[in-house]
């Protein structure tokens, strides 16, 4: 896997995002060991400073399991984190192409993929990511122009 920006905070944030929402962190200790193996040296001070202004909390999954979570609230910063690693937006046919900065496409392609399994991306089917380009697919042939504008609202782009 391509590692991100280790100096970014926004690329930091985007793996604390892409962890709490797969449930791996139970504890900021947690996140400081998944955030190395993913290429970024934090102390705990800033592990626990992005899971507060991301608006993670710690408390019990539906399995009674204490791990970190997200309030409704971290959403706004999602959508601005999304839109910062998007570089444009392209349409063809049933496919919409999102180009990222290098590195970045796996991890955007993955919150389309949850955003499509969560209801908030109707149209697509599925993602396909290389290092700086996702595949987001449409489930209609002709689908790809609204797919783009789908996305674009998805991450808070009015355009």
């Amino acid at each position: 896997m391509a590692k991100l920006n280790t100096n970014n905070a926004t690329s930091r944030r985007s793996m604390v995002i892409k962890l709490v929402d797969d449930g791996l962190i139970h504890s900021q200790s947690d996140l400081v060991k998944q955030l190395s193996k993913h290429g970024f040296a934090v102390t705990q001070a800033t592990a626990s400073r992005d899971l507060e202004e991301l608006g993670a909390v710690r408390g019990k999954d539906n399995s009674g399991i204490f791990r970190y979570q997200f309030v409704s609230a971290v959403e706004n910063y999602r959508s601005k984190v999304l839109s910062d690693l998007v570089a444009s937006i392209d349409y063809s046919g049933n496919l919409a192409v999102v180009k990222t900065p290098p590195g970045a496409a796996a991890f955007l392609a993955g919150s389309f993929d949850r955003a499509s399994k969560a209801g908030k991306l109707h149209s697509a089917i599925g993602t396909i990511a290389g290092d700086d380009t996702v595949l987001v697919i449409s489930k209609t042939s002709a689908g790809g122009a609204a797919l783009a504008r789908e996305i674009k609202k998805l991450i808070g782009e009015s355009k």
